[in-house]
């Protein structure tokens, strides 16, 4: 199973889309999250799931807004929509029985 951040990093990635690169991956996580990461842990997880087969990094071509310097483009591969979508749905189950969830069984004995 994903971790946390395991799972945020690939749901990100997958909402930016053709986007996904490690700068806008951090910041995606950042203001949806509100917590910030740091630049290693987030390459660290890159490559942990790219190992797994979770996601495909590349190449992309050097752009003159970075000076010259290429991005490190990211996909989510199919076995990483499925990990991804085995966490959410582990979550959202056990979630259910807590205070907060929004569709939470009352106990009415």
């Amino acid at each position: 199973m994903l971790g946390e951040f395991e799972y945020l990093l690939i749901t990100a990635a997958a909402g930016l889309g053709d986007e996904a690169y490690g700068a806008a991956i951090r910041q995606e996580i950042a203001v949806t999250t509100g917590r910030n990461c740091s630049i290693g842990a987030l390459y660290t997880t890159i490559d942990r799931l790219e190992t797994k087969g979770l996601i495909k990094t590349w190449m992309g071509p050097a752009t003159a807004e970075r000076g010259g310097r290429a991005k490190r483009m990211v996909r989510v591969t199919a076995k990483g929509v499925h990990a991804a979508q085995d966490f959410y749905n582990a979550v959202t189950r056990v979630s259910r029985g807590a205070s907060w969830a929004v569709n939470r069984k009352e106990n009415l004995s």
